[in-house]
Parts: structure tokens; C-alpha cells; sequence
């Protein structure tokens, strides 16, 4: 698979950005400064995984909250796509707008893929978790939905209820 941009890892400063979300609200990872943050990249708005993978984030919202930690969805949906996602199934953390793909590529997660034989540009289901400090603590790629967000509070040393 290509990757666009290098591949962050653990130990490694996280790209700063700006990004909008849902309410036309900007969001600068400086502002997090002194937290936890975790950002996580997903395809698609509305699709089945995805919509797991917010719902898990936003059951386990307060675990997070009790960690310091923040949480950031990105993908390259719309402001309006995101407020319709985010409204339908209550989630409680604010989802980036990365329409130009700017912050999927700074990360590395704008890739190759292939699909029954056809290959084609999207998102590699990515989460970083980034230090208070500003360096990416874990990397997650690859993200298999199911008990990832379990996993992760466990590797913050929360056991998931």
C-alpha cells in the first residue's frame, strides 16, 4: 500500500492542525495542550462500521473524561453530514471536518486500497493517542472495530465495563 505522507509513530510529535467540526467550531490540537487526545479517523459518516465505532466512543465517553483524555473524530465528510451523524446517534465528542484531506494525509491515513480487484484512494480506520505533551503515546491502524475502543482504554489502563 502507498502512503501520501510518512507514516507517524509512537514517540513521535503529533502534527498540529486546525480543523473545523460539525458547528463550525475550530479545533487546534494546541488547544489541547496538557490532555489527552484521541484522534481517531474513520471512511465514512452514516456507513455500519463507523457508526459502531462512534457509538463505542461515545458509551465509553466518560471513561475517557476520567483519563484526561479527549476525543477527536475525523473523517472527509461535510459540516452537515457530520451535525446529521452526530445528532442521529448522540455522540458527545465533536467530529473534524477534513473535506480536502488535509489532516488524513498529515497523519498518514489517506492510502492505497483495494477492493475486489479495484484500487482506489480512502481512509485507513486509524486511531493516535497523543500525550499531553504533544507526542503520540499508541498508534492503532488497521482498526478491526469490534473491541477496539475496549482496547484502547485498556492500553490507558481503564478496564471497560
Amino acid at each position: 500500500m502507498k502512503t501520501l505522507n510518512k507514516e507517524l509513530s509512537v514517540g513521535d510529535m503529533a502534527v498540529q492542525f486546525q480543523a473545523m467540526d460539525e458547528t463550525g467550531k475550530t479545533h487546534s490540537l494546541k488547544n489541547y495542550r496538557g490532555k489527552t487526545v484521541i484522534l481517531y479517523f474513520y471512511p465514512k459518516d452514516q456507513t455500519s462500521g463507523c457508526t459502531k465505532e462512534a457509538c463505542d466512543f461515545r458509551d465509553f465517553s466518560s471513561q475517557f473524561s476520567k483519563k484526561g483524555a479527549v476525543v477527536l473524530g475525523v473523517s472527509p465528510d461535510s459540516a452537515k453530514s457530520h451535525q446529521n451523524f452526530k445528532d442521529k446517534y448522540s455522540l458527545s465528542f465533536p467530529l473534524l471536518v477534513d473535506e480536502d484531506k488535509t489532516l488524513c494525509k498529515a497523519y498518514g491515513v489517506w492510502k492505497e486500497k483495494s477492493m475486489y480487484g479495484r484500487k482506489y484512494m480512502g481512509i485507513e480506520r486509524s486511531t493516535f493517542v497523543i500525550g499531553p505533551d504533544g507526542r503520540i503515546e499508541e498508534v492503532f491502524r488497521k482498526v478491526k472495530v469490534p473491541g477496539h475502543v475496549q482496547e484502547l482504554l485498556g492500553k490507558m489502563g481503564t478496564v471497560p465495563n
